[in-house]
């Protein structure tokens, strides 16, 4: 039987409305030390219809960080800012996940604080939202990162559990752990960002590792039904080529998370320098995870509704659309016309105030 992209869902120990979910979207509009900003709470507040909410990638550390004004959540105001978010999205009957989010090598000193870390000293061109130097902000180049020392990815390891906790003290649903998109955790799969000779790089064991003991930690923390994690096997970001073994290893990769009961397990597809995800991949991935699984990826409501008709998609999930139609599952039920992204005023994406971010309209 088909399944309806408005019909409700479980994951984990929350019932969804509906399986529309707004995808995590980086918005750069924290304010002080990196706290997300008071427009927010009306911001996540209007789009409470989604059957769930990711938060834009939030930061759990200061050297986490790869784009300015990102909000973070390793600091006490920093929870009491996201706590205003969890409360008027739950208020309005939502349910909302934060994306926990190291960037990695994918930095630059002047936001990390410091020269940024990855598994190896490996930079590729890329460039990141930062500041330029004369006081204004725009795309600048990423530095060499440092090679993390074992040291490091304790720590870092502690830190993402730390982030998990402040989020569930903050009132949010769970935790969606950022693994895709060349950050961090997805640096250590890809052989070509991670040369490592360790225990922590060389064979696809070794190069599982760093994400494996990264999501145990952080659902024996707060839970495995509150923690989940995004994935990009066929895009390649902050990279110009794609790594061969990526595919086969992340079959491997999802076949040990299914091992730890997760409440979602996400693919991002269809961005940056990417490869079409084939039907025989989505079947294997649906014979070896029994959980819910869901798709993000410049997806229309028909493309969804085929990718759950095909029962092995669970949940979709939309950015763009989500930014200039609070109201979008309402526009979907009623097939109501969406109010198209304003690539001409692309900048308000990133930074200002509520030009371009709480100011979108219902459909009258």
């Amino acid at each position: 039987m088909n399944t309806s992209i408005f019909s409700p869902i479980e994951i984990g120990n929350i019932t969804l409305t509906n399986r529309i979910v707004m995808a995590p979207m980086t918005r750069s509009r924290s304010v002080g030390e990196d706290i997300i900003t008071p427009l927010a709470v009306e911001y996540y507040g209007q789009r409470a219809s989604a059957g769930l909410i990711i938060t834009e990638g939030s930061p759990i550390s200061k050297i986490g960080r790869g784009y300015s004004f990102t909000p973070g959540i390793y600091a006490k105001e920093q929870i009491k800012g996201w706590k205003a978010v969890t409360e008027e999205v739950h208020r309005k009957g939502g349910k909302i996940f934060i994306q926990l989010w190291h960037v990695g090598r994918r930095s630059h000193h002047s936001i990390a604080g410091e020269q940024p870390i990855g598994p190896s000293g490996i930079k590729e061109a890329d460039k990141v939202w930062g500041p330029l130097g004369n006081g204004e902000y725009g795309m600048i180049e990423t530095d060499v990162p440092r090679e993390m020392t074992i040291e490091d990815i304790k720590n870092t390891q502690k830190d993402f559990v730390q982030a998990a906790k402040n989020a569930i003290e903050a009132g949010f649903d769970g935790v969606e752990l950022h693994g895709a998109h060349g950050y961090l955790l997805d640096s250590f799969l890809r052989s070509y960002s991670n040369t490592r000779i360790d225990e922590y790089g060389g064979s696809t064991e070794n190069r599982m590792r760093m994400v494996l003991e990264t999501v145990k930690a952080v659902a024996k923390a707060i839970g495995s039904d509150k923690t989940a994690i995004r994935l990009s096997p066929f895009v390649a970001e902050g990279a110009a080529e794609h790594d061969q073994e990526l595919i086969p290893l992340s079959l491997k990769l999802v076949e040990k998370l299914n091992d730890l009961g997760l409440a979602y397990l996400h693919f991002s597809e269809n961005i940056s320098n990417f490869k079409e995800v084939t039907d025989e991949y989505r079947k294997k991935v649906r014979s070896i995870y029994q959980y819910p699984i869901m798709v993000a990826g410049k997806l229309t409501q028909i493309k969804a509704q085929e990718l759950l008709d095909t029962d092995l998609v669970d949940l979709v999930a939309f950015g763009q659309p989500f930014i200039t139609n609070p109201d979008l599952v309402e526009r979907f039920k009623n097939n109501w016309e969406l109010t198209p992204v304003d690539y001409a005023n692309h900048a308000t994406f990133y930074g200002g105030g509520k030009e371009g971010y709480t100011d979108y309209k219902k459909y009258q």
